[in-house]
């Protein structure tokens, strides 16, 4: 079959590889119908390289057809139309039964001290072939895939893989409330839905931030006040002077650790880069010895929150050594909450918004649709946020 894989820093590409087929008795195999580039993809692309290994398929946004399912699937049925989570949970375990499915203990990466494995995503979280293919292999599918309608198109329900679930988990822990405040950080897919989660949730206002045009540009005509970066790069402070000097009740940072601005992120970004060109088992030692994010996002996000608020993180970090400023957090008694989204714990409730109606507009949400054999450009592109390109979807 045909798949994307990993073949060095910023080089992936569209290859034959091997067929996928039942290992355990909770396996299914999907024929990919969608799948999507993902900004944690981008990551991978760039700076998490020393945990890949030439030839990884990636990707973990896809939905498709059940086209084989082991004898220990449940309720699966070959036919089935299903959009599968990122990570991967048995929904027995006591992690899944409290609603920490990022965190199952049995798909947990115990030799790497990491949560749940992800589809996808590096040694770090399992080396699971991704959906960046024309078939998948999907462990625990008699508690991960989710069904959906034969009816409407994919896009309806693909998000449901990662970025609905991660943006509605991010402004549930947020607290967001009916009449509050909630600024948004990054203005990406996450940020996007984020923002128009808010306000299905009753915020009374959100401002967005960002620096890009198109993104900017598509938070307005969802009703977001909007913040551009090149023009008000204190975006803090500019939050303070739109509520009256206090904040934002609820904060939500959907950068992650490839932000931009400030001097410590310059310095950050030349350490990340001369990083990922050393001999892998070194790089991943300084990663996790003194490895370093930029951090121009978090900051403002803890800034931009007023006394007594809560900063919900879902940009994905992965310095070991990042400096925070824990004197003012303490000071100012900052409710901080981050992490994998907990796919599974939110989808029911998400598919029965979806198949009410597209409530959140995703089906307009994708930018750029291509078939997979053009996924190395795709990956430039979005990469770069040329032309205009905010969401990736490639059919195989």
């Amino acid at each position: 079959m045909k798949a994307l894989t990993w073949q060095g820093t910023d080089h992936v590409e569209v290859i034959d590889v091997p067929d996928p087929s039942i290992h355990a008795p909770t396996d299914a195999i999907v024929r990919v119908t969608s799948t999507a580039i993902c900004g944690s993809d981008l990551h991978l692309y760039h700076v998490l390289g020393p945990y890949l290994d030439r030839g990884d398929v990636l990707g973990h946004e896809f939905m498709g057809i059940v086209e084989e399912v082991g004898p220990d699937t449940g309720d699966l049925r070959v036919g089935d139309r299903v959009v599968v989570p990122f990570n991967i949970s048995c929904g027995h375990c006591w992690m899944c039964t409290h609603g920490l499915q990022s965190q199952c203990e049995t798909t947990q990466v115990t030799e790497q001290d990491k949560g749940a494995s992800l589809f996808g995503y590096t040694r770090l979280y399992g080396s699971v072939p991704g959906g960046q293919a024309e078939y998948v292999r999907v462990p625990q599918a008699q508690y991960g895939p989710v069904k959906v309608p034969h009816e409407g198109v994919d896009e309806r329900y693909l998000y449901l893989s990662d970025i609905l679930p991660t943006a509605w988990q991010a402004v549930r822990y947020a607290d967001v409330d009916p009449g509050d405040t909630v600024a948004v950080f990054g203005l990406g897919p996450v940020g996007q839905l984020a923002t128009r989660i808010a306000r299905h949730l009753g915020a009374e206002r959100v401002i967005g931030v960002d620096l890009v045009d198109e993104r900017l540009a598509a938070a307005r005509a969802h009703g977001v006040e909007t913040i551009d970066l090149r023009q008000t790069p204190d975006a803090a402070e500019a939050i303070r002077e739109m509520t009256h000097g206090r904040g934002a009740d609820g904060v939500v940072e959907a950068v992650g650790m490839e932000a931009h601005g400030g001097p410590i992120n310059a310095a950050a970004g030349f350490a990340v880069a001369a990083t990922g060109k050393l001999p892998g088992p070194i790089a991943r030692k300084a990663t996790e010895t003194f490895g370093i994010d930029r951090l121009a996002a978090l900051h403002a996000s803890l800034l931009a929150a007023r006394r007594g608020g809560t900063v919900s993180i879902s940009g994905v970090y992965g310095g070991a050594a990042d400096p925070l400023p824990m004197m003012d957090m303490f000071d100012r008694q900052l409710t901080i909450r981050m992490g994998q989204a907990n796919v599974r714990r939110w989808t029911d409730e998400l598919l029965a918004l979806l198949v009410e109606s597209d409530v959140f507009d995703v089906e307009t949400l994708a930018t750029h649709r291509l078939p997979l054999a053009d996924a190395a450009r795709a990956y430039k592109t979005f990469q770069k946020k040329e032309d205009g390109c905010l969401k990736v979807v490639l059919t195989p």
